[in-house]
């Protein structure tokens, strides 16, 4: 792709998530066959809310990626970028595919999290590839974290939210891993927490709106 080709499709991928257009998962959903859980009424309503957090991490995922993409200088961690986003793309049609089991929403504030999520990736991109990489890397480590401690607070019964939650970590931590081997730089410590508060701040609000 040109220069101008790729502004056209990054500023039609903002749109369209800005949008919050749900895309078409490339791999099975995780939960298969798994059997329906019956929930009790407050086990509903916070499986709701996980998952809610895990789209809408999903939705940041997607606008990070376009974002890193979008800057990023060489071609090889610009197409590293753009087979990740397709796991991650899996990852968001699925968490969509749980939230209308369950008859539940996404965030109301999902635009507002992608058009912050890709201004930090674009400006991660800028910073260089080394750096985006390991903002990457960061990032992937704590939600990889997090999705452990969500499967620990799902429901025993609930067998399909944890199916894809536990996939999802899977392809967390190869993303993670391939940022590593890319030449990843360690972000010095005080970034490292403001991304763990900014996190929990949305996993705070998406959680019930």
């Amino acid at each position: 792709m040109t220069p101008l080709d790729r502004v056209i499709s990054t500023f039609d991928q903002v749109l369209r998530g800005a949008a919050g257009e749900v895309p078409v998962a490339r791999r099975p959903n995780p939960a298969g066959t798994e059997p329906a859980a019956i929930l009790a009424e407050d086990e509903h309503r916070h499986v709701a809310g996980l998952m809610r957090i895990n789209h809408t991490g999903e939705v940041c995922a997607q606008a990070l990626y376009a974002g890193q993409a979008a800057t990023a200088r060489s071609s090889e961690v610009r197409d590293k970028m753009a087979h990740a986003a397709e796991e991650e793309i899996d990852h968001l049609a699925w968490c969509q595919d749980r939230l209308d089991e369950l008859d539940s929403k996404p965030s109301v504030f999902n635009p507002l999290w992608y058009a912050g999520s890709f201004a930090l990736g674009a400006t991660a991109g800028m910073a260089g590839d080394g750096w985006s990489l390991g903002f990457l890397k960061e990032t992937e480590n704590q939600v990889e974290a997090h999705l452990e401690e969500h499967i620990e607070k799902l429901p025993a019964s609930d067998s399909r939210s944890r199916a894809i939650l536990a996939q999802m970590k899977i392809d967390e931590a190869e993303h993670a891993a391939m940022a590593e081997a890319s030449g990843a730089f360690d972000l010095p410590g005080p970034v490292k927490m403001v991304m763990r508060s900014a996190a929990d701040f949305m996993k705070a609000v998406a959680y019930r709106f």
